[in-house]
């Protein structure tokens, strides 16, 4: 049984290690198999034919005979002539013999030794008059050799004569055994020849796996630049080749991605930090107001709230990052939800004299909470780079297929070499570290976005302003994805 993911996301434990076989074992024998039986059938067809063929050859051989005896017997003054034709010497070794009995079951003519060699009772029952010639039965006496037999009844003069004919097919028994053995010795020698081969030829064909074994051995984490060629290799390797790359470039990215992260992580950090230590060891130096104290604390609390801010969205894009479960979206009015949000700034931005307006209605397919965020973070953005007297402007409109939100300011605009890199987290468009912001909100923005398998992209102009729109799937689009999943 292989291995299967769980509900957890682990895996399963896979088949028993002692029960695995390597791919080239079981091709070898799976080749060796294949050849044998191949080689074994055929080898069983020819013997049958070969077989058959002399069987046929011995039943020819008979049916002569037995016409030959039926004109003697017919042309014979007397059928007691045939006895001394019988008889007769013959040169070389007898290979036939032939019996013959008159209606009262006297034997009047017979080859010389039968009697020795066949006993009455070893034949068949005779063919009655006029019925085809039987097919010959095989007989072995006591002394071992075989031999074909068959009787039948001859009406010669109106009275009924028992012809017995046999033939002796010892020699043609030795040649069936032999050829047997020849055959299976053929076999075993193929079976082991053809496991040669598959020796041979499975190590050679899987060479290329070892070759790619070493070469993806070659790759670790220092050499994550390094690819193997995907050209080269046999058709079957050639995807996996492809594929392999595709990996490894995806962990290159990642592991470039996770080395700024934590040095991005590590700088954003040691700023407040230091902040803190340095405002602590000037107050430390000697004795102070109260007042001063005070000071130093109220400095302390606000880069807490920025570190525990951060650590927040640090954690809300570790998690979805690796969220697998689907978020609780429901149809709402954004057009309520933006209202809400651009009074609480409008209230801040009095005093900034930036002016905030809402414009058209529609309604999203969202999770609301994560909704709110998402243009919380832009607003905020917005009013960042937006100098007094600008304004920040929220529009809404309904598709077919989406609902669009985008948040234009009137910002000094962000130049084009930065617009690839400014969702991306800790990225800041101002390279000041003691500027405001942390470079986490438009990545915020982005996750929460890709959670509901929607679009953020964003436009801009260098003093002109910034648009971003943030494009959410209707709820039909979400039943169509979750459908397909």
């Amino acid at each position: 049984m292989s291995s299967e993911t769980n509900e957890a996301g682990a895996l399963s434990p896979g088949p028993n290690p002692a029960r695995i076989r390597s791919i080239a074992s079981r091709l070898i024998w799976l080749y060796t198999i294949a050849a044998t039986v191949v080689l074994c059938c055929g080898m069983g067809i020819l013997y049958w034919i070969v077989v058959r063929y002399i069987y046929e050859e011995d039943n020819v051989f008979l049916r002569d005979k037995l016409a030959a005896l039926r004109e003697d017997l017919y042309e014979a003054a007397a059928p007691q002539a045939l006895n001394e034709e019988l008889r007769r010497s013959r040169s070389g070794e007898e290979t036939y013999w032939i019996r013959v009995y008159d209606p009262t079951g006297r034997i009047i003519a017979a080859s010389p030794n039968m009697d020795q060699m066949l006993a009455e009772t070893a034949f068949p029952s005779a063919v009655s008059p006029g019925s085809a010639t039987p097919k010959a039965t095989e007989y072995r006496n006591a002394s071992g050799r075989s031999f074909l037999l068959i009787a039948v009844t001859e009406v010669v003069n109106g009275q009924p004569y028992l012809v017995q004919i046999a033939q002796d097919c010892s020699d043609d028994s030795q040649f069936a055994q032999e050829f047997a053995v020849l055959l299976l010795a053929v076999g075993a020698c193929g079976a082991i020849v053809s496991g040669a081969i598959a020796v041979g030829v499975t190590k050679r064909e899987l060479r290329p796996l070892q070759q790619m074994a070493q070469a993806v051995e070659r790759i670790d984490a220092k050499q994550l630049h390094a690819r193997i060629p995907a050209l080269g290799w046999p058709l079957e390797l050639q995807p996996l080749a492809a594929a392999f790359n595709k990996m490894v470039a995806r962990l290159e990215s990642s592991f470039t991605r996770l080395s700024q992260f934590s040095a991005d992580l590590a700088h954003e950090f040691r700023t407040p930090i230091g902040n803190m230590r340095g405002e602590a060891e000037v107050v430390l130096t000697k004795a102070r107001m109260p007042n001063d104290y005070r000071a130093v604390i109220e400095s302390s609390v606000e880069e807490y709230d920025r570190l525990s801010g951060m650590i927040d969205n640090l954690l809300f894009l570790a998690r979805s990052d690796t969220a697998d479960a689907p978020i609780e979206c429901s149809l709402f009015d954004a057009g309520a939800a933006v209202a809400k949000i651009a009074d609480f700034f409008e209230t801040a931005l009095e005093e900034q004299n930036i002016k905030i307006s809402c414009l058209g209605e529609c309604e999203v397919y969202a999770e609301p909470i994560l909704f709110r965020r998402a243009v919380s973070n832009l607003v905020s953005n917005a009013v960042r780079v937006t100098a007094s007297g600008g304004t920040v402007f929220i529009s809404m409109v309904t598709g077919e297929s989406v609902s669009k939100i985008t948040v234009t300011d009137s910002g000094r605009g962000i130049a084009r070499e930065h617009l690839s890199h400014v969702f991306d987290r800790f990225y800041r468009v101002d390279a000041s570290r003691n500027s405001k912001g942390n470079g986490l909100g438009l990545a915020l923005v982005r996750s929460i976005m890709q959670i509901h398998k929607g679009e953020a992209s964003i436009v801009s102009e260098v003093g002109r302003g910034t648009t971003v729109t943030l494009t959410f799937p209707t709820k039909t689009i979400h039943a169509g994805d979750s459908t397909a999943r």
